[in-house]
């Protein structure tokens, strides 16, 4: 995996079934044996999705995610190492350094129950695929941004591991790595958490994006992304950081109070391309990124605000469009001020009507003064 650190990997399965995933960075680090005998039910099967005939989109139905925990206390918290708390949770071992579990409540899931595909206009198909939780750190009262680089660099290993072995599955059609951040994103666990999801379909977003790459290359055979990346390059005024292998800037057309595209130099279609290099740049320019977005707001008496974010990594499909599409990260928070957040009302929730208060410019300028 990395060039830096030697990551061991581990395969194990918990009570139920499920997979997790041992990515120890740690010299020494013990051998992963510890069994989970937790009493767990029969592990969830894949929901459904249905069609969207109106829009021509899926929705996923998972009813069993009701169920799922929200924002239990500490000594509660099922991704912290079993021992540290009250419970058994879903990591048997008393510390790890990263971990990736199959969700327990699941969106999509490798195992279906009998559901014969609807006819039009009320089609529906078994939601196949794969939901994964990706734990940052075994700390529980901690940030990504926290994270050291060499542990941020292991976490890179894991997404593009993930990323690998996930597209690999036949139902799969896109891998999305991302991380929500605080209650107003809707996170339902405190601890230090992503999640990937193996999609068996391509998200609307992203085919909206591959859809632009693809009209973009047959006009002009190159790749959007590499052309936007080279003007804000040349334009300079929404550049935030430059790094050896990524920048990061605002885009243009930011939609949200805070945006920022963190994108390689190299044109790579996924995380699985990127060198060690690369990797190791990563890490650096993306923690001092999220060190800047958690100054960027300012309380009353001039203390910093944790910036809620979401963190998406939008990848090239599995088996469509790769020859055009081009790895970035998008990273956008709902928070306009301390205290006040960006509703999606009318115009953005009705029709997709995106107004932003916050100039592009501004957002970038007042990220770039907040250098250490």
């Amino acid at each position: 995996m990395s060039a830096t650190t030697t990551v061991r990997r581990t395969v194990r399965n918990l009570a139920d079934g499920r997979e997790i995933i041992y990515y120890d960075d740690t010299p020494g680090a013990p051998p992963r044996t510890t069994d989970d005998d937790r009493p767990l039910p029969e592990r969830a099967a894949a929901g459904h999705l249905r069609y969207d005939a109106l829009i021509g989109d899926w929705v996923a139905v998972a009813g069993h995610r009701m169920n799922r925990i929200l924002l239990p206390p500490r000594d509660e918290c099922p991704l912290c190492p079993t021992g540290r708390g009250s419970i058994a949770t879903e990591i048997p071992d008393p510390d790890y350094d990263v971990v990736v579990i199959e969700n327990r409540f699941p969106s999509y899931a490798p195992v279906a129950v009998d559901d014969a595909p609807g006819e039009a206009p009320f089609e529906h198909r078994a939601a196949l695929g794969r939901t994964e939780v990706v734990c940052f750190t075994s700390e529980h009262d901690t940030s990504f941004r926290s994270l050291s680089p060499r542990r941020v660099r292991t976490v890179i290993d894991a997404w593009a591991d993930r990323t690998a072995r996930l597209s690999q599955i036949p139902e799969v059609e896109h891998v999305f790595c991302f991380e929500n951040r605080g209650p107003e994103i809707g996170v339902t666990l405190h601890h230090p958490h992503g999640q990937i999801y193996a999609y068996p379909y391509l998200p609307a977003r992203s085919r909206e994006i591959l859809a632009q790459a693809q009209a973009h290359h047959a006009r002009t055979g190159r790749l959007l992304g590499s052309d936007l990346l080279r003007a804000e390059q040349a334009d300079g005024s929404r550049i935030v950081i430059t790094g050896t292998h990524w920048t990061a800037y605002v885009p243009y057309a930011a939609r949200w109070p805070v945006e920022v595209h963190l994108a390689p130099h190299r044109d790579v279609p996924d995380l699985v391309a990127l060198d060690d290099a690369e990797r190791d740049d990563l890490a650096t320019v993306y923690l001092d990124l999220l060190d800047r977005l958690d100054r960027y707001h300012r309380t009353e008496d001039g203390g910093p605000v944790a910036l809620p974010y979401i963190a998406a990594w939008h990848q090239a499909p599995v088996r469509q469009g790769r020859e055009v599409s081009r790895l970035h990260l998008q990273v956008v928070s709902v928070l306009r001020a301390p205290g006040t957040l960006k509703f999606l009302a009318g115009s953005e929730s009705g029709v997709g009507g995106w107004v932003n208060d916050a100039r592009p410019e501004a957002i970038a300028a007042r990220l770039r003064s907040l250098a250490d």
